[in-house]
């Protein structure tokens, strides 16, 4: 009996993190063919995140880069087409809410191909974000669908979405469990920027909503400067899109506030498990503070990961400076895990086994 094919699309560094460990159980049992948009091209975006999760090579690199929306998915969608015409695979993986996802899905549906959604159901009820309206078309396309948590099970039946939905755990918490042990020996990110654990802040911006509107980036870079006033260290990752945003005269950080390249998935993890508490918009970044028991301060009005808010580790400051710089001047830990709410670190090898069957 022929092997299983199985054509995964990425193009962003969390869905990276996802295929990881989503390759390293498929590969056992069927055939992977990788496709990589190019969606994030910088090399400490993409090669790195290859490097040191071990995936192999992609076996397509679409090379689309950045631009408008509609660009960047309009030339997804032909290119990824051209991708399963040639390979005719038995089902489609695609990961998360970016637009290398939705043009992955509408692609392979147009072609009547069965899309699988890892990391479904997710909802910020925000329709003003990309995210948002990626992951409400994708799920919508999809034939089976992995829920992290089963508050996405929940908003998916609200939806009508009740078929091959399955509440699998979230794969960025076993990629999380199976590094942490790697980068004690492997990461020296704090001995380089010479700051000691827990006497520093990590802060990281990226969503469009931060990033595009002039006033909320204002804000959130001056909470920065609040903090690193008062004392604080503060250290900020800086994407591509975010520093082409940002003034050059700012660009270089101010005091205690320090700008830096982004950095590798080991490193960011170890800033991550050492820091006093984390500041972001990001959804992975909320959720790995969480695993790691650090306190997290969210840069948005609203969060899809509302299960670390209810637990008391994550508190949703918004923009507005003063909010920022008073959530982190008060943040404390939670309240210790009572359950397992996303998954016990086997999401993975459980999605595997269900698309094989």
């Amino acid at each position: 009996m022929p092997r299983m094919k199985v054509v995964s699309i990425v193009g962003a560094r969390p869905q990276f993190i996802k295929c990881a460990m989503v390759s390293r159980e498929l590969r056992k049992v069927a055939t992977e063919v990788l496709v990589h948009t190019g969606q994030h091209y910088d090399g400490n975006m993409s090669d790195v995140f290859f490097h040191e999760l071990a995936m192999p090579a992609p076996d397509y690199n679409l090379g689309v880069g950045s631009g408008s929306h509609g660009q960047q998915t309009g030339e997804m969608l032909k290119k990824i087409e051209e991708v399963l015409l040639k390979e005719n695979p038995d089902s489609v993986i695609v990961y998360g809410d970016t637009n290398s996802t939705v043009a992955g899905a509408l692609s392979a549906v147009k072609l009547h191909i069965p899309v699988t959604h890892i990391e479904a159901g997710l909802r910020s009820f925000n329709r003003h974000m990309p995210e948002e309206v990626n992951r409400v078309v994708t799920d919508h396309l999809s034939t089976l669908l992995f829920c992290p948590t089963e508050t996405a099970v929940n908003h998916l039946a609200k939806e009508g979405i009740t078929q091959g939905v399955y509440c699998s755990g979230d794969v960025m918490y076993d990629a999380l469990l199976y590094n942490l042990p790697i980068i004690e020996t492997r990461s020296s990110i704090l001995q380089r920027l010479m700051v000691r654990p827990k006497e520093y802040l990590l802060a990281t911006a990226h969503r469009a909503e931060n990033i595009d509107q002039r006033e909320n980036l204002q804000n959130i870079l001056a909470s920065f400067i609040g903090l690193a006033k008062l004392g604080e260290t503060v250290i900020f990752p800086v994407h591509p899109r975010t520093r082409k945003q940002i003034d050059i005269c700012e660009r270089d950080g101010l005091g205690n506030l320090r700008f830096i390249d982004p950095v590798s998935y080991w490193d960011m993890l170890a800033l991550e498990r050492h820091a006093k508490v984390i500041l972001t918009d990001s959804g992975g970044v909320q959720k790995e503070a969480y695993w790691l028991r650090v306190p997290c301060v969210t840069l948005r009005e609203e969060t899809e990961w509302i299960e670390t808010v209810k637990a008391g580790w994550n508190v949703l400051s918004g923009t507005h400076v003063d909010t920022i710089i008073e959530a982190v001047r008060t943040a404390k830990e939670g309240e210790g895990r009572t359950q397992w709410l996303f998954g016990k670190g086997d999401a993975s090898q459980r999605i595997v086994n269900v698309l094989i069957q």
